[in-house]
């Protein structure tokens, strides 16, 4: 797993569950994405080779791929300006981005019932308080994309938010762009994905504004803010076969953790299949090779 020296890199700015920032200029930021992983909102002590090359790379793609869409924070991969003088073993997890106000909501969009919205549904027939038809099994399509969104929490879990509470928070303008463009981003990748034999289950975005335009921020559609499902295997009913950190999380549940920290180390297996499935990720998606 690749470590991160604090003196090879600009100052500080904030460090996140999985990211790291330092400050370039009043304007830039290098945000490195580390190999860090969480799982139920609390990063474990075990780190997976390669995962924040990965989701660098992975956001890269997406960010270019999406931008006639919304604009977005990337600048350029930090494996393209040598002038920062960054590591090369860094650089790889790196990227050079505009320094946007963040929003503290995490937009989350779903296109299939699984996992907290599963254990919901089962409970009560709703999602996030919202009624859904009978019959659904996990795994099963919803019958349209449901924009549920939570807070963004430094520490701890992140709480569900009803509508009303993102306009409450940001204004309505801004609410009905977020929920808008994380659908409209969701549903444009999904067909990308699915094309490609990936099923993009749900994810999540951030947004931030720029002279009070809103543009995606952090990461995009990597395994850490995804379920990826491997479409060839899927079959609502049962758990899927998956290209995320679902490893991570079975491996926990049968552990007995309660979910809070600190957790249980991660044995060497889980990591080396959970690292193997996210490079699988990147490559079908980009068609490209990690660096």
């Amino acid at each position: 797993m690749t470590a991160i020296s604090e003196t090879s890199l600009p100052n500080p700015f904030h460090s996140g569950k999985v990211r790291d920032t330092y400050t370039i200029d009043d304007d830039t930021l290098l945000m490195v994405a580390s190999d860090r992983i969480s799982a139920f909102d609390v990063v474990l002590p075990t780190g997976i080779p390669d995962k924040g090359a990965v989701l660098n790379q992975i956001s890269a793609y997406w960010f270019n791929h999406t931008s006639h869409l919304i604009p977005n924070h990337l600048i350029a991969l930090a494996s393209d300006r040598p002038d920062l003088d960054i590591p090369p073993e860094i650089a790889r997890m790196a990227m050079v981005v505009k320094k946007a106000q963040r929003l503290d909501v995490e937009c989350v969009v779903r296109g299939f019932i699984t996992g907290s919205a599963w254990s919901e549904y089962r409970k009560s027939g709703t999602v996030q308080g919202k009624p859904m038809p009978e019959g659904l099994r996990d795994g099963d399509p919803f019958p349209e994309v449901l924009f549920t969104p939570t807070t963004k929490a430094e520490v701890g879990h992140d709480e569900n938010m009803s509508f009303d509470e993102v306009i409450d928070m940001v204004g309505a303008d801004i609410a009905n762009q977020l929920r808008d463009k994380t659908i409209e981003v969701f549903e444009y990748a999904r067909d990308i994905a699915r094309s490609k034999g990936v099923i993009i289950a749900d994810t999540k975005m951030e947004f931030g504004l720029i002279d009070d335009e809103l543009i995606l921020i952090d990461e995009l559609l990597t395994p850490d803010s995804s379920r990826f499902w491997d479409a060839q295997g899927y079959e609502p009913g049962k758990s899927q076969p998956s290209f995320d950190k679902q490893f991570v999380r079975d491996w926990l549940n049968e552990a007995g953790w309660d979910h809070e920290p600190p957790s249980p180390e991660l044995p060497d297996e889980i990591v080396e299949k959970t690292r193997q499935r996210y490079i699988e990720a990147y490559s079908k998606l980009t068609g490209a090779t990690l660096n």
